[in-house]
């Protein structure tokens, strides 16, 4: 059997090239050598408010997206995860078990509520959902962002706290980082990754972006004070398009300091606008084409929800008889 991978992505805000380098694109490459569900986590997203009808449009938008950049539904999981109600019955049963102090300590949930006048429980309980998420499915590997390893921690000690208390039931999930691409900061503040949150018309680069957009973005990004590429001397802001260049190109780090060493900004931004429109074209193609047939998105999105149920369905069932909750 496959060891199995989880991971996922929120149906809010505009999925950018961030989103494709350091989660999409690994995921494509992950699917064949593992058993894999991907989430459109629409739970999570109602932490803060949504407007439905923005909410119910971008997900079936994230899950065309996922099959554009390359998710085969034959090999792969594409599951909303409100559709299977599993997730947020582990969620509860977790809750239960996760101490109020490790909730409170997490980074995240610190930075979001000091932006917030009233703070919801469910930010609160945002990582114990994606707990439940990962553990729901038993997955052995959680492909995520360096920004997201302190939740995934929070799993693992949720997971080892809940095997001491009632016996060994959930799988210790790993993490896995990719090498290239993980973390892809904004272009208008190369020291901040880039976020679906940011409003900045000039921080990202939407995957649904047209050419001439995603030329000006580029065009327009941060680098510094000196007068080309010095390898030995590389800013934020150029470092950050030399990270973009090399993801979609797939160069070595040899092959990018004999190309790249002294040339000036005007031309590396152009190297790299080059480079990202080539590499987002087949995406927007293949989207276009998965649009134009609702009757697929809406075929994929419950023939994966029917797949992996009967494994969320037997994790609850499993966690209910231990803790010692009437199941018959």
């Amino acid at each position: 059997m496959k060891p199995r991978v989880l991971s996922g992505i929120q149906p809010t805000g505009n999925l950018h090239i961030g989103n494709y380098l350091g989660a999409l694109k690994n995921w494509v490459r992950l699917q064949h050598d593992y058993e894999c569900v991907f989430c459109i986590v629409d739970l999570h997203a109602i932490t803060v408010y949504q407007n439905p009808a923005e909410l119910r449009a971008k997900i079936g938008q994230t899950a065309a997206l996922f099959l554009a950049a390359g998710i085969d539904p034959a090999v792969s999981s594409i599951v909303v995860q409100s559709t299977v109600p599993a997730h947020a019955e582990l969620c509860w049963l977790l809750t239960c078990v996760t101490p109020l102090g490790w909730l409170e300590r997490m980074t995240q949930f610190k930075d979001k509520a000091a932006k917030q006048e009233s703070v919801g429980d469910g930010l609160l309980q945002y990582p114990v959902l994606m707990a439940a998420d990962i553990l729901l499915y038993q997955a052995n590997i959680v492909p995520v962002g360096e920004d997201q390893t302190q939740h995934l921690e929070l799993t693992r000690d949720i997971a080892q706290r809940f095997n001491a208390l009632y016996g060994e039931t959930f799988v210790m999930p790993e993490t896995y980082l990719p090498a290239v691409g993980a973390r892809i900061m904004g272009l208008d503040d190369p020291t901040k990754k880039m976020s679906k949150s940011e409003t900045g018309a000039w921080h990202a680069v939407g995957l649904l972006d047209a050419p001439d957009l995603i030329r000006k973005k580029i065009m327009r990004a941060t680098t510094d004070s000196l007068p080309g590429v010095d390898f030995d001397n590389l800013g934020p802001g150029v470092q950050n398009l030399l990270t973009i260049f090399q993801a979609f190109a797939g160069w070595s780090d040899a092959q990018m300091r004999s190309h790249f060493a002294g040339m000036r900004y005007g031309e590396l931004k152009k190297t790299v606008a080059d480079a990202v429109v080539a590499g987002i074209e087949p995406i927007q193609r293949r989207y276009r084409e998965i649009t134009e047939d609702p009757g697929y998105l809406k075929r994929v999105l419950r023939e994966s929800a029917e797949r992996v149920s009967p494994v969320a369905n037997s994790t609850v069932r499993l966690v209910k008889e231990r803790m010692g909750i009437y199941t018959d």
